[in-house]
């Protein structure tokens, strides 16, 4: 009721306008003289917006002038609405006609609101006056018209973070001489840049960033037309070719961003030139061939980023002439030589980034001197000699020098100054040679998060001090000679999520004060010395998900309490010195056999050794207690063969009954107990693997499935022919449309249709736990994986996002997935033949190998299995959920989850027991996984009565004993043995648990290339 007065007015202002503009009666000009139209144009746009915060509260129908009301301003002389801003008010619905009234209206901002409307039909407003539009943020689609530019006085248009697709009009650029700003950033735009555009030659500012523009910038040297350009943003598009010459013509350029393109070819000769230059991001392109000369002219340079691309060379003595430079990155690239003394001259700069190229040698000393250095990545070069101590008197933030040839010790930076033990966080010295003690100085880091000391030879104790630290999430001391015990305060922060420190020589016992880490959710003390029993307190860390106590001298048995612990998915405690039964419930009902051998006497059904139990000893009564005799005080005492003979014989027959019935029973109570409970066990290890899937995806998709009604947000297609409302595409995932549930969410089958075209799709329901929080950040990451194009990989055509819902839109594969030809197929259907399956494992082999080797950055993809394997109606493989594990915002830090441990068969072992780092190695095991499941028709881990089957230690066992193929699938009937063969032999090497000697994608494909050669040819190819 209370939106009725201002529905009636809303009709009545309308009918005003109507009279306005078409009645030509005798009182038509008094109506007119009368009415304000600023009032009337405000109150209609208001009317056709929701407004949930009340922020438009003070519009009042009633009042002369709108100049009072918040949110608009008007120009004093006139007295008319000169400016709107409704900037992040949480405005919704559409752009109506109201606006139009404005007539001198010239500033317009509506950004960061949730307005609609398709911008193909020109928006109703007030052109002839506006000089600012910003429609930034908001959810408007369709089409930019060619008619959408023609405003006289235009000078700023941002319609950037929207969904406006298809390709810019060639002629939208007519008349844009005022036209001082354009942003178009963040939209699903493509096709190619109109030549129209070059004639805006007022254009200071133009940001085109984060959508499909595509073209050859060889042909595209248009750009250097606008001379007065200062900003230049063309990055996150599919720009190709070469940089051109002729920016030098841009003489006030200032920015200039290209990253996440496809260019090649050099560096521009002649961008030394643009001496104006303050930014330049050539960074993720490919890029090669050295520094050009002229860069030494731009003195006024404060960021250069040129990572990930193909340049080489030297870093040219010059470069310390910029002395203006804040940020340097050259990672991931090929540079070689050492560094120039001359960076020391580069007084300004606060980020320096040369991790993975070729570089060798020392550091300078000079780099002590830049005293604003804030952060400095060095990983994965060839530097050698010691860490210069001048650096560790820098405020340093983040120090990763790991991964090159340091040695001697660790420098310990000056007491007297402070700055270093203020600010660092970041700390990674890891594969390296350094030498000597940890000092005790480290526990002076008080904001330290991230420590990294290990694979050196420090041959050090584990100074107490490292438990002061307040803020430190992972500690990293593997394989670094540590020796003595494991301090009792190591966890007095209380904030450990990550302690490694396998691989060294530290003895005693697990301190009792390990309980103390309640935020760990990985403990790993593997390969060590440590003896005694293991802790009833590691029960009380809840967060924990990895346990890793192999090869050390652990004895007693593993506490009953462990068996509680909710979120532990892995725990290894091979070759200790343990006994008796394993906790009940949790993970231990489901450990395989490798995760128990080389004990002492552990009771599992899945080991054949002895069982060995901490029980009692048994009461053991006097045997003369019941002999009597009299003594010679005439006492009483006992004599055994008097009592012997006092017994009769019949008493003596009932007791012998006796003992043996209760004997027999007892026995017979005791098999039967021990055959029930190995009966349950071994039921209960069958299941494990559903149980743990099915209860993990219940918890991951709970969020997604509560709720009927869903908050309306942004759909983004990449296809424009489709356009379908979102609330049309949310009531099709129905449970009559569900196809399938995985790990990371729920698919449905829908079709899409404009006019006469229909086209099915599979929409994949994500699961909202841990999942990125800000749509630009999805929307960045998204359109990563929107770039892996290949014929073998699901194409992904688009995806709605809310804070509560998000939704991917990828194409439906006809024939379901691998999962279900292999191992869920009825008996009517017929089993895959062997080219069939092994047309599987080329196409597969080749989609990884495009994820790995040829987007930039590599996709790996995490969890390949049969489920991922979707087929096409020619049995084509498609990999599918590449790349998900990105939307989840924990696994950059943490790889390993629950979500993981539904893949138990597949995950590689480095993923599951010793690190945390994943790479591309990961999924090449998961791949050899696969070929053995083609070969054999069997699963990664099969259940018997009495034992586990692990199909790859199975493989590898039969292939030393000559017998193969006994393996092989016999259902998929003749099969060549000169092709199967090394198949099995690839899988193996895939699946082998040194990562390093498994072999790339790449290598993978030529291989099975090599295999799939006619012999006489392949003869001839070696």
């Amino acid at each position: 009721m209370a939106k009725f007065p201002t529905l009636v007015f809303s009709f009545l202002a309308g009918f005003l306008c109507f009279l306005i503009q078409n009645c030509n009666g005798y009182n038509g000009n008094n109506i007119a003289a009368q009415l304000n139209d600023d009032v009337l144009g405000l109150i209609v746009f208001k009317s056709d917006v929701q407004d949930p915060f009340s922020h438009l509260s003070s519009w009042n129908e009633d009042n002369d002038s709108p100049c009072s009301w918040k949110f608009v301003r008007c120009n004093q002389k006139t007295g008319r609405v000169s400016e709107l801003s409704l900037d992040g008010l949480g405005l919704s619905g559409k752009v109506g006609r109201g606006l139009e009234k404005l007539q001198f209206l010239k500033v317009l901002s509506l950004s960061g609101n949730n307005l609609r409307g398709d911008i193909s039909s020109k928006l109703s407003l007030p052109y002839d006056s506006l000089e600012v539009l910003n429609l930034s943020r908001n959810k408007l689609s369709g089409r930019i018209p060619a008619s959408f530019m023609d405003m006289k006085s235009i000078r700023v248009v941002d319609i950037s973070e929207n969904s406006i697709s298809g390709p810019l009009p060639d002629t939208m650029f007519g008349p844009c001489l005022s036209l001082h700003h354009l942003s178009l950033a963040g939209n699903l735009l493509e096709g190619s840049i109109p030549q129209t555009l070059f004639k805006c030659l007022s254009l200071n500012s133009l940001n085109i960033s984060s959508n499909r523009f595509s073209g050859n910038l060889e042909f595209v040297s248009g750009f250097w037309l606008l001379e007065r350009i200062r900003t230049l943003d063309l990055s996150k598009n599919f720009f190709s070719g070469s940089v051109p010459e002729g920016i030098s013509a841009l003489h006030y350029l200032k920015q200039f961003s290209v990253q996440e393109n496809h260019l090649s070819g050099s560096l521009p000769s002649d961008i030394g030139l643009c001496t104006h230059l303050t930014r330049i991001d050539f960074s993720s392109n490919q890029l090669s061939g050295t520094f050009p000369e002229s860069l030494r002219r731009l003195n006024s340079l404060t960021l250069f980023n040129i990572a990930d691309n193909m340049l080489s060379g030297v870093i040219p003595q010059w470069i310390g002439e910029l002395r203006n430079l804040e940020s340097l990155d050259l990672s991931k690239n090929d540079f070689t030589g050492s560094l120039p003394s001359s960076m020391g001259d580069l007084n300004s700069l606060n980020h320096l980034t040369l991790s993975n190229n070729k570089l060798i040698g020392t550091i300078p000393s000079t780099i002590g001197d830049l005293t604003k250095l804030s952060v400095i990545k060095l990983k994965g070069n060839s530097f050698n000699g010691s860490i210069p101590e001048s650096l560790f008197n820098l405020a340093l933030a983040e120090v990763d020098f790991s991964e090159n040839q340091f040695t001697g010790p660790i420098p310990t930076g000056s007491t007297s100054s402070t700055r270093l033990f203020e600010s660092l966080r970041f700390l990674d010295l890891s594969m390296n040679n350094i030498q000597g003690t940890i000092p005790a100085e480290m526990g002076l880091f008080s904001r330290l998060e991230y420590l990294n000391l290990s694979w050196n030879n420090l041959k050090s104790r584990i100074p107490p001090e490292l438990g002061l630290f307040r803020n430190l999430t992972v500690l990293d001391l593997r394989s670094s000679g540590l020796l003595g015990s494991i301090p009792g305060d190591i966890c007095d922060s209380g904030s450990l999520d990550i302690l490694q420190l396998d691989g060294n020589s530290l003895s005693g016992q697990i301190p009792c004060e390990i309980g103390n880490c309640s935020s760990l959710s990985l403990l790993s003390l593997s390969h060590n010395n440590i003896s005694g029993p293991i802790p009833k307190s590691i029960s009380k860390i809840n967060k924990l998900k990895m346990l890793n106590l192999e090869f050390n001298q652990l004895s007693g048995e593993i506490p009953m309490e462990l068996g509680k612990l909710p979120y532990l998915l892995s725990v290894n405690v091979s070759y200790n010195r343990l006994i008796g039964r394993l906790p009940v419930g949790g993970i231990f009902q489901s450990l395989d056999q490798s995760s128990l051998l080389g004990n002492l006497g552990i009771c599992s059904p899945l080991l054949k050794g002895p069982c060995k139990m901490n029980v009692s000893k048994p009461l053991v009564l006097d045997p003369n207690a019941y002999d009597t005799q009299i003594d010679g005080r005439g006492h009483q005492k006992q004599n055994p063969t008097e009592s012997s003979q006092f017994i009769s014989k019949s008493h003596k027959s009932r007791m012998f009954l006796s003992v043996s019935a209760i004997v027999a029973i007892s026995a017979a109570s005791l098999i039967l107990i021990g055959v029930i409970v190995i009966s349950l066990l071994n039921i209960s290890a069958r299941k494990r693997l559903a149980f743990v899937e099915e209860a993990l995806e219940s918890m991951c998709s709970s969020s997604s499935r509560s709720g009927a009604s869903l908050a309306v947000g942004k759909l983004v297609l990449f296809d424009s022919r489709f356009s379908e409302e979102i609330g049309d595409l949310l009531s099709l995932l129905s449970k009559a449309s569900e196809i399938g549930e995985g790990v990371f969410g729920t698919v449905y089958k829908v079709a899409l249709c404009d006019h006469q075209e229909r086209a099915e799709l599979a929409i994949k329901k994500l699961v909202t736990s841990n999942i990125i929080q800000y749509p630009e950040d999805f929307d960045r990451e998204v359109r990563i994986l929107g770039k892996a194009k290949h014929p073998n990989l699901v194409s992904l055509q688009g995806y709605y996002w809310t804070p509560q819902v998000q939704l991917l839109v990828t194409e439906y594969a006809s024939n379901g997935s691998l999962q279900s030809k292999l191992h869920e197929r009825l008996s009517s259907v017929e089993p895959l033949t062997w080219p069939q399956r092994f047309k599987i494992l080329v196409g597969t082999a080749k989609g990884l190998a495009h994820l790995h080797h040829s987007t930039r950055p590599p996709i790996v993809h995490y969890n390949l299995k049969p489920s991922n394997i979707l087929l096409d109606q020619n049995l084509n493989p498609k990999i599918s959920d590449f790349g998900l594990a990105r939307l989840l915002t924990k696994l950059d830090k943490h790889v390993i989850s629950n979500r993981f441990q539904s893949a138990l068969g597949y995950v590689a072992p480095e993923l599951a027991c010793k690190s945390l780092r994943v790479n591309e190695k990961c999924d090449v095991y998961g791949f050899g996984v696969l070929i053995l499941e083609l070969v054999t028709g069997r699963r990664p881990v099969e259940y018997g009565e009495d034992n586990v089957v692990i199909l790859s230690d199975h493989a590898r066992v039969l292939l030393e004993e000559g017998n193969v193929l006994d393996c092989v699938d016999g259902s998929m009937g003749q099969y060549p043995e000169d092709e199967i063969l090394p198949v099995l032999k690839l899988a193996l090497v895939c699946t082998s648990q040194v990562p390093s000697i498994r072999p790339s994608m790449a290598e993978v494909v030529q291989i099975l290339q090599v295999i799939k050669t006619p012999v006489p040819q392949r003869m001839e190819m070696f």
